[in-house]
């Protein structure tokens, strides 16, 4: 089991791309996030994984600024920027995406102008052109109304509506549930296209499985707590690792 960054307690450290330091949050009286550190380099995939209740999608949800949790405690960097001190609109400007368990695809508007709003809030993100060509199937129902979309071509148009601005770390709460492997396949491909794209993508998925196969590293939670930090390999080696804190 790998130890957490050094000093990463510390504000004075160089921090790497993308840093989170001693992170605690609370959801109302419950303390759920309890001091979580971990580092991500630039263009890499880490799996953000644990049982239920382990503190995955809280932890998500104070990175990105969130109000409900609210951050109590700790630092979070990207790219030489301190994210601790912004409202989340702030820290999107800065470059960070969540795409929630729910994708949020806004009701009443085709696929494209969920695209373009994102666009009108920042124009400097990827082309319409540059998502069609990544996403096909959301070129080709531009002007469907997005809600009437399978729940496969929900979850790419909301990683799509993520890239319609110019972000640097997306952040992806479950985005394999209840879809089909074969659509899995085509988001992973995806993953992989934005991966070269130098973007860092930190993924929570209760198929622990699929996402160590997809990333480059992996941090466990137990109780809001990190119990592992290290590569997506050392923990599909390690059957005692993963029956104990991933139970497969």
């Amino acid at each position: 089991m790998n130890a957490l960054p050094k000093n990463a307690n510390h504000a004075s450290t160089a921090p790497a791309y993308f840093s989170v330091w001693d992170l605690h949050a609370y959801y109302g009286e419950s303390y759920i996030v309890q001091g979580v550190s971990f580092n991500v380099h630039e263009g890499e995939i880490l799996a953000l994984l644990g049982r239920n209740g382990a503190g995955k999608t809280s932890t998500l949800r104070a990175i990105a600024r969130l109000d409900n949790p609210s951050l109590t405690h700790g630092e979070i960097w990207l790219d030489h920027e301190r994210l601790h001190t912004m409202k989340s609109h702030e820290a999107a400007v800065a470059g960070m995406a969540l795409v929630p368990e729910d994708r949020r695809i806004i009701a009443g508007l085709t696929v494209e102008e969920n695209l373009q709003l994102a666009q009108i809030v920042e124009p400097v993100g990827w082309s319409l052109e540059r998502i069609y060509d990544l996403f096909p199937r959301m070129g080709e129902r531009r002007k469907q109304e997005g809600v009437t979309l399978s729940g496969g071509e929900q979850q790419m148009l909301a990683i799509a509506r993520a890239l319609a601005r110019d972000i640097k770390v997306l952040l992806l709460d479950e985005p394999y549930e209840g879809l089909a492997p074969v659509i899995v396949d085509e988001i992973e491909k995806t993953l992989n296209v934005i991966k070269e794209q130098g973007i860092t993508t930190v993924i929570v998925e209760q198929n622990a499985i699929r996402a160590l196969n997809l990333a480059d590293r992996s941090v466990i939670l137990d109780t809001g707590t990190v119990v592992f930090d290290g590569t997506a390999k050392e923990v599909l080696d390690n059957a005692e690792l993963r029956a104990e804190y991933l139970a497969i």
